[in-house]
């Protein structure tokens, strides 16, 4: 359980509460959460951040009426810099994309804008919006196989824990080579849980990194230990990240997750030590 899970600044919002629904455009209704909650709880500041990277977001549901009353659909790409001060609530997020469905807006600039606006405000810091017709949105291209990832889910191995244990990183097998080597893997397997409401969040999760060989069984048993933790997508990423960097000392580390959506957007955290930006295409679960 993370240890923050009671801080003051999260009690106020409106995740895990009845709300209604506004469907006339209201910005108030964003909310943000500081960054440092769960970095200090990984002795992480500001100044100090191990890695780089960005938290895409995608928005399916997105609708306004144009000047005639004629509504307008688009998907939306939101990118938030991993340095900003606070990442937006996901509940806080919806309801603000759901105001925007029964206000007038005179052109799709107008409404990027304001969407921009607002949701750099939120975060403290630059939100880079990009909104696509439905019919034709490359950032959301199904990714055809890349035969250099390698899928560690079929590993045979006995599962016992399934709340988020990081020693079983250092369950390593003791022949395994000392060589630096360059490998990217993938789980499909990684699930959390919603740290105010508990619902289930279920992701892909990426793994490329430059060093020694990582145990692809110890690896799996330690991504399937989250699968009763309670942490926000952002913050289980960060952990993981800090996580491999302690116990495998690597040279280079890109750790991203596609997280499928829930109402309408999905939230997909990248942290690298190398590459600042996230890859646009998806898997077919997303």
């Amino acid at each position: 359980m993370a240890t923050y899970q009671n801080a003051k600044e999260l009690s106020n919002l409106t995740l895990g509460k009845a709300t209604e629904y506004c469907s006339e455009y209201n910005p108030n209704l964003l909310q943000a959460v500081p960054r440092s909650l769960n970095r200090n709880d990984l002795s992480l500041t500001e100044n100090n951040l191990p890695f780089i990277g960005e938290d895409v977001w995608y928005g399916y549901e997105l609708s306004w009426l144009n000047n005639k009353g004629k509504p307008v659909v688009a998907v939306a790409e939101f990118r938030f810099a991993c340095t900003s001060p606070n990442l937006v609530e996901s509940k806080s997020f919806k309801l603000y994309l759901n105001s925007f469905n029964q206000s007038q807006f005179a052109s799709v600039d107008e409404v990027k804008q304001l969407l921009s606006k607002d949701l750099s405000t939120t975060a403290g810091a630059h939100a880079k919006v990009t909104l696509f017709n439905v019919e034709h949105c490359p950032a959301l291209a199904i990714e055809q196989t890349n035969q250099n990832i390698i899928c560690i889910d079929e590993e045979d191995i006995t599962v016992q824990h399934y709340q988020y244990q990081a020693n079983l990183l250092a369950q390593k097998t003791p022949n395994l080579s000392s060589d630096i080597i360059t490998e990217q893997l993938v789980s499909h397997l990684l699930k959390s849980n919603c740290l105010i409401t508990n619902q289930p969040d279920w992701a892909s999760v990426y793994i490329s990194y430059k060093g020694v060989a990582i145990d692809h069984s110890t690896l799996l048993k330690y991504l399937i230990s989250f699968r009763q933790h309670n942490e926000f997508h952002e913050q289980c990423i960060e952990r993981i990240f800090c996580d491999l960097q302690k116990y495998y000392q690597l040279e280079e580390l890109t750790v991203f997750a596609r997280y499928t959506r829930r109402g309408g957007l999905d939230i997909n955290p990248f942290r690298s030590t190398h590459i600042s930006c996230a890859p646009q295409t998806r898997t077919l679960r997303q």
